[in-house]
């Protein structure tokens, strides 16, 4: 029998639309490098839409932490070249981190305009999403500019519902889980009468 080519958990390989190989992985501490070259090749708006707010570069200090979540709490996947990190151009990052309540998570998701539109997006947040419901979160958030049309439209395709945050030019989108179902177990076997 031949053996399986088994990918570690939370692995995928994934082909574009446009033909291009993408793998799918945890972040590792090995991309912060490779994230600090990716992000001199984003555009204003990309930074802007992400960060809320315009930035020049991503520092080391910032590519570390990002590239070092708590197991704990945080989840981050990239989207990058199928070559081993530290190598592998990242083109997509989406994050995830649980809020001290233990019950609310906030979400963020960077794609590059390299690999936008191809359905990226939605499958990261999907990933999320199933993260978060392993670690029995309740609600996942994340703000997001008033601009970012395309990001509301794509939480509103997934369920999220939209909330006020208090601050201009930002809105919450928000995905509640409900609890899972509780199991029913079988009912007992009929003993048989000898």
């Amino acid at each position: 029998m031949a053996a399986r080519n088994r990918m570690p958990p939370w692995h995928e390989h994934v082909r574009l639309g446009n033909g291009r190989d993408i793998l799918i992985r945890p972040i590792r501490p090995e991309d912060a490098g490779p994230m600090q070259a990716a992000f001199t090749l984003l555009e204003p708006d990309e930074i802007r839409q992400r960060f809320l707010h315009p930035m020049k570069e991503l520092s080391t200090q910032q590519a570390e932490r990002l590239s070092r979540p708590d197991p704990r709490r945080d989840f981050a996947l990239v989207a990058a070249e199928p070559l081993p990190p530290g190598e592998a151009l990242v083109g997509a990052v989406a994050r995830i981190s649980i809020d001290a309540n233990g019950s609310d998570a906030e979400f963020a998701i960077l794609v590059s305009h390299y690999v936008n539109g191809m359905g990226l997006g939605r499958h990261l947040m999907r990933r999320l999403v199933r993260w978060a419901k392993g670690r029995k979160v309740r609600r996942v958030y994340g703000d997001v500019l008033e601009s970012n049309l395309p990001m509301q439209a794509l939480a509103t395709s997934l369920g999220f519902r939209q909330e006020p945050t208090g601050e201009p030019g930002l809105v919450r989108v928000v995905l509640d889980i409900p609890p899972p179902k509780p199991k029913i177990a079988p009912p007992p076997m009929p003993l048989l009468a000898g």
